[in-house]
């Protein structure tokens, strides 16, 4: 099959199928890590060996003068966005199951869809709307038993997934506009430079791990805990995280950068049954009922702006 025949808009479909199922990877990589390192630290490692392979791609598509822009601003606001996303989602799946947390996380493409009205000049209709108003009542659905309290509650962490999906959101419309003339790895090296100055100033801050002292809680104490060096059984999986991150950035650049973004959004929900997969086989976990049940409302919801959107008459965005 020639590559080039292929609609840019399949191709931007498959690099996000692709992308998520990496995610799916990171996520799971990530939690089996948690327990003797903070955050930070592993996002510092991971994003010095993908610096090295977006490097790479960089020299393919061009070389360095591919990172020219009129738009720095608007390329340090999209990195910066990316930082916080995966920072509150990371907290949050050290606390919950991978698939609670994703679930809620689903909500993106959502806000994706609310976000392409002012910042990419795309129109929503009011039945889209109202799908968007039932995606977000099915969050609630979720949240609403672990905020109620109880014994197995989550309390306040249930809504880090869902912060990580605005700041998401917000990136990825911004992918769109910036994806109009920026390359896909000079997108994702902005992106991997911003995680290794984060990185590197939180070990400044907070690396001896002062600030988690006396906590009990999951996901402060993983953003907070002390830096600790790397034994040598852990080189290989923090090098797949590498890798992996490396990738992910350039497949999610490329599939908002080739396809709309309310196109590409709803194949996101993909990553739940790659969640759902690891949850159970790696940590022995599985959700719990009204999990599901707002899973699915969310999913429906997103479905549905996806189909309305495909009924549009106006030209695509590039």
């Amino acid at each position: 099959m020639n590559v080039a025949a292929i609609p840019q808009a399949r191709m931007g479909i498959f690099c996000m199928l692709a992308g998520m199922f990496l995610i799916s990877v990171n996520d799971m990589l990530i939690k089996s890590l948690s327990g003797g390192y903070p955050l930070h630290q592993l996002v510092l490692l991971r994003s010095c060996v993908g610096l090295v392979f977006t490097l790479f791609l960089l020299r393919l598509e061009g070389g360095w003068s591919l990172l020219r822009t009129g738009r720095p601003l608007l390329h340090m606001l999209r990195a910066m966005l990316i930082v916080f996303a995966n920072s509150m989602i990371y907290a949050a799946i050290v606390a919950m199951p991978l698939a609670t947390a994703n679930a809620l996380y689903f909500v993106a493409p959502l806000f994706v869809t609310l976000l392409s009205i002012p910042i990419l000049g795309e129109h929503v209709g009011p039945r889209r709307f109202g799908a968007i108003g039932l995606g977000f009542a099915g969050v609630l659905l979720m949240m609403a038993p672990q905020l109620a309290g109880g014994e197995d509650a989550l309390g306040w962490v249930v809504v880090l997934p869902v912060l990580a999906a605005a700041g998401y959101a917000t990136m990825s419309v911004l992918t769109r506009k910036l994806g109009a003339t920026s390359r896909a790895s000079a997108l994702a090296l902005h992106m991997q430079i911003a995680f290794i100055l984060v990185s590197v100033t939180m070990f400044l801050v907070a690396g001896d791990g002062r600030f988690a002292e006396g906590t009990q809680n999951e996901s402060i104490r993983f953003l907070l805990r002390a830096w600790t060096w790397p034994p040598a059984a852990d080189a290989l999986p923090i090098a797949m995280l590498g890798l992996v991150a490396a990738a992910v950035g350039y497949l999610m650049s490329q599939a908002y950068r080739l396809s709309p973004a309310s196109a590409v959004a709803p194949f996101e929900y993909s990553l739940l049954i790659y969640a759902l997969f690891w949850g159970w086989t790696i940590f022995g976990e599985w959700p719990a009922p009204m999990v599901f049940l707002g899973a699915a409302v969310v999913i429906g919801s997103g479905i549905y702006v996806f189909l309305r959107e495909g009924q549009r008459k106006s030209p695509r965005r590039v």
